[in-house]
């Protein structure tokens, strides 16, 4: 995913000489193609997001669009003051890109785990939101935000994620990753993957089961997810995040007001309360969290069975 953003950065700096990439002192071996070309329109700001924050607030202010990259929590939540007051309620074109996002960076600890931030960021004023789920997603949703002119958030993961489905062109709109209308998987971000591996197991057991993709958290299409699970007997959706303030919450109040609705479980990381000692490779966290394909797959089929 890393690869693939600074790969379309580039393209879109190559054609807009107004695009500026600040970083926070992170990014070796990814950010120095960008460095090397556009030296002029490239700054290491150091360990201080808050403070890279209000440069890109400044320097978008006067006429230019500024893309800030950081580690998971650091250009979010360290800053949030700084993004609310100087981006967000100046409507400044700067576009936050979070990497190792979810459980990227699990071995760090907590302090490195991105798990509340898309509900934090959506709930920043005129801010858009993306969570792609591999990197043709990236691709889409990087070429999007660098000519919307709009605060953005992008979530990206690691590396070496792989593309899941056929090209991704609009990253506005679902991206259907497999067919199916017994059950559908709504799914953000990379864990898209295991809904795929899980949905093959599940056809298995007889299981008619689709998997969309939704990289756009904010806005919100309540129209197009009520269109997907037409006539659709059990949605589920499944994200690298808490379910507060994430795809759940979005996914179910667009069905809050509808008289006739299909079921809708959730499947995200649950909240912890009290001391958060857990650390360990993404996998292993994914799973502690019962989000392994297995535990997918079973509470599916534990949730059908209570219908």
């Amino acid at each position: 995913m890393r690869t693939a953003f600074v790969e379309s950065l580039l393209r879109a700096a190559s054609e807009n000489p107004d695009i500026w990439l600040l970083c926070g002192d992170v990014g070796y071996s990814v950010l120095e193609p960008f460095a090397t070309k556009f030296p002029e329109r490239y700054l290491n700001v150091g360990v201080a997001e808050q403070n890279m924050a209000g440069i890109a607030a400044g320097i978008a202010m006067s006429g230019k669009t500024v893309f800030v990259y950081s580690i998971g929590n650091f250009p979010t939540l360290r800053c949030l003051e700084q993004l609310r007051n100087d981006v967000c309620y100046h409507g400044a074109d700067v576009k936050v890109v979070a990497v190792g996002a979810g459980y990227a960076y699990g071995s760090q600890g907590y302090t490195h785990h991105s798990l509340e931030d898309v509900g934090i960021m959506s709930m920043l004023p005129g801010i858009e939101v993306f969570v792609p789920c591999d990197p043709m997603e990236v691709c889409a949703a990087t070429r999007l935000i660098a000519t919307s002119g709009k605060p953005s958030y992008l979530r990206l993961s690691r590396a070496g994620e792989p593309n899941l489905g056929s090209a991704a062109t609009d990253p506005r709109k679902l991206r259907i990753l497999r067919e199916g209308r017994e059950i559908v998987i709504f799914a953000s971000g990379p864990i898209a993957a295991r809904a795929l591996e899980a949905a093959g197991e599940l056809a298995g057991h007889g299981r008619d089961v689709g998997v969309v993709s939704i990289c756009c958290l904010k806005p919100f299409d309540d129209v197009a997810i009520r269109d997907a699970v037409r006539d659709v007997a059990f949605v589920v959706t499944l994200e690298e995040h808490v379910l507060r303030g994430g795809l759940f919450s979005l996914v179910a109040n667009a069905f809050a007001g509808d008289a006739k609705r299909p079921p809708v479980i959730g499947m995200g990381v649950p909240e912890q309360d009290g001391k958060i000692s857990h650390a360990g490779s993404r996998e292993v966290l994914l799973d502690a969290a019962c989000l392994s394909v297995q535990a997918i797959v079973a509470r599916i089929e534990e949730s059908l069975a209570k219908r």
